[in-house]
């Protein structure tokens, strides 16, 4: 279950319900699979919408390597996630909602 305080969510993936965290890792392999220069550049990336499905699977798959889950993005590609890509979407924005706070 996920903790909160913890920057954790739950998600439906697979048909399983996994937890999600940014660690600092997590963002560290973020910024360097998306070849963002730090955290700013990342931040600014999703604020402004340039997601791609790719970026999708490499969030998703960073938070859950983060949670302590041994999946590699290729085996996430491959895995149902509730809602389709509109729900993969929503998980990533609400995983980075938990990891950086609401920005108004």
């Amino acid at each position: 279950m996920a903790n909160p305080q913890r920057g954790e969510i739950d998600a439906e993936i697979g048909g399983e319900t996994k937890t999600l965290c940014l660690t600092l890792g997590a963002l560290a392999e973020l910024e360097a699979r998306l070849q963002a220069s730090d955290l700013n550049g990342l931040v600014e990336r999703f604020a402004e919408g340039r997601v791609s499905a790719r970026d999708l699977t490499a969030i998703l798959g960073a938070g859950l390597r983060g949670a302590g889950n041994a999946i590699t993005d290729d085996d996430l590609a491959r895995l149902s996630i509730e809602g389709g890509l509109k729900g993969a979407a929503q998980v990533c924005v609400r995983l980075l909602q938990a990891t950086f706070g609401e920005t108004q």
